[in-house]
């Protein structure tokens, strides 16, 4: 279609924009949970430090384990014992270090101690229910690389090689402007005739700060060509970004294209998709801007498919955007449209593999579509759907 832009050629082109990833900041590492970081973590011990026992048990030499053995000490975790004697074993414990001298631990299920001896049932190879000094993680090793958002295993994992901070990127700060006179916040009384809740306000709030950003609320903006312009400008000064809803079409009342135009560049306006035909992309002075639709669901998906990878990409995660899988359709579409489109889906597992069940309304208002879904199904330009075809989706809660 003329004049529209492609996802594919958009995001290459907005990709290519993003800043640098923000400023570095140490932070304790239990307040390092969605933090991206801002450096390669080496270990500086062996995890674990030294041969231990996998389980509770005897500890002994594996050559010795066809006879009897008096069991000379007794070996809890955290306390390191005595070289064990020729002929002898030890009692053991899980996580305690093998004493000198054993190669092995017989788990005490296949164990008899009677009179202050163990025998064991069955052959005891070297190394049994034993783990290695080092198995996890070798000394001087690479723990996790610079680019990474963490997760909670990640800090076990740094905690377990003794990190107690990490260097990580400063929380990008995002402006939210939201556009229209006919916008109401929830709980400011019951709506007149012709206005509506300002839904776009709580979906991207809780997107970015899904994303571990700040949000920073502009609040609503009347449509006037000098408040939209003093809004913008206010926002660019206190956020790194500036996200609007609203505001980007064409209409009499559109006024945020024209003042970002006045105040900055706009390199990017109107994708080949559906929904969210209508978004800009630009600065602000030296900030960057992206212009959203302003109907509810195309201010879902946009922000998934561009605003996001964009978003993370500046936060200096090093693998931004979304999943795509492989489903089967478990619905129909009849018309081929002139624009790709986004399903909102619900895709589950089955029998057969993963299938996707399309919601009925894809109208772009219809916000219940969104909460109703855990993907979106692509629809490329021209195409048709039968029931059983495979299609790509983007998982939106990965």
């Amino acid at each position: 279609m003329s004049g529209l832009t492609p996802l594919g050629d958009a995001l290459e082109q907005v990709l290519a924009q993003a800043p640098c990833a923000p400023e570095r900041e140490d932070v304790a590492l239990m307040d390092g949970l969605g933090r991206v970081l801002a450096e390669d973590i080496s270990s500086s011990v062996d995890v674990p430090l030294g041969d231990n026992s996998a389980m509770d048990g005897y500890a002994l030499r594996a050559a010795e384990s066809h006879k009897p053995l008096p069991v000379a000490q007794r070996i809890p975790a955290g306390v390191v014992g005595a070289p064990l004697a020729p002929g002898t074993a030890a009692r053991i414990f899980t996580g305690a270090e093998l004493p000198a001298g054993a190669d092995a631990v017989a788990m005490q299920e296949n164990c008899i101690e009677q009179s202050g001896e163990v025998s064991i049932e069955g052959e005891l190879s070297v190394g049994a229910n034993v783990r290695p000094r080092g198995q996890d993680i070798a000394a001087g090793s690479t723990v996790l690389q610079r680019g990474r958002q963490l997760r909670a295993q990640d800090l076990g994992l740094l905690a377990s090689v003794g990190r107690a901070e990490v260097s990580v990127y400063r929380r990008l700060r995002i402006a939210v402007l939201s556009t229209g006179d006919e916008l109401r916040e929830p709980g400011q009384g019951d709506l007149a005739p012709g206005q509506l809740y300002n839904s776009n306000r709580y979906t991207l709030s809780g997107l970015i700060r899904a994303l571990g950003m700040e949000f920073v609320d502009g609040g609503i903006v009347a449509d006037t060509p000098e408040a939209t312009a003093e809004a913008l400008a206010d926002a660019a000064s206190r956020a790194d970004v500036v996200i609007t809803s609203g505001g980007v079409s064409v209409g009499e009342e559109d006024h945020v294209k024209g003042q970002v135009e006045r105040l900055g560049a706009l390199s990017l306006w109107k994708l080949a998709i559906k929904p969210g035909k209508p978004l800009a992309f630009g600065r602000i002075g030296e900030t960057p801007f992206i212009g959203l639709p302003g109907n509810p669901t195309s201010v879902f998906v946009t922000f998934n498919l561009v605003a996001k990878p964009f978003l993370q990409k500046m936060q200096g995660l090093d693998e931004p955007g979304l999943p795509t899988l492989k489903a089967r359709a478990e619905f129909s579409v009849e018309r081929a449209g002139g624009r790709q489109d986004y399903l909102r889906v619900n895709v589950e597992q089955s029998d057969t593999g993963l299938v996707a069940q399309r919601f009925a309304n894809q109208s772009s208002g219809v916000l219940s579509s969104v909460s109703y879904c855990n993907a979106l199904a692509v629809i490329p330009i021209g195409t048709t759907v039968a029931p059983g075809d495979e299609l790509d989706v983007i998982l939106l809660d990965a």
